[in-house]
């Protein structure tokens, strides 16, 4: 594994054991923002790791298209790309985001938590 993959998944599972952390202190929108953050970043140590060019981007679904491009398959659906994207926005500008009157909970963080979880898995399987 490269020195630079390396670094990125220490951050990934960095922001993975403060969104579990948060959930706990009933921090959801600081729990969410942990929960997209770890996914971004693994998804960018794959990137790093199969020498695909990193895109200047906070969006899943598109980190996972460019990923997709090149054969190599994370376990998330389209669905879950979509709910981690829809979250940025509003997890860390509370006015004018996408999602109206968005109120995060103990629920969606746990959603999201088990989605961050399975993608860090596959993630590492990719990497081992």
């Amino acid at each position: 594994m490269k020195d630079e993959t390396k670094i990125w998944m220490k951050y990934a599972d960095e922001n993975l054991k403060s969104a579990r952390l948060l959930l706990d202190g009933s921090l959801f929108n600081a729990c969410l923002q942990n929960i997209q953050q770890s996914v971004e970043k693994s998804l960018n140590a794959l990137l790093v790791e199969f020498s695909i060019k990193l895109i200047k981007t906070h969006s899943i679904g598109k980190l996972t298209a460019a990923l997709t491009e090149h054969d190599v398959d994370v376990d998330i659906t389209e669905d879950e790309c979509d709910l981690l994207d829809t979250i940025y926005l509003p997890s860390k500008y509370p006015l004018g985001g996408v999602i109206p009157d968005f109120e995060p909970d103990a629920d969606i963080c746990r959603q999201c938590l088990s989605i961050s979880k399975k993608v860090i898995k596959s993630v590492k399987d990719h990497l081992s």
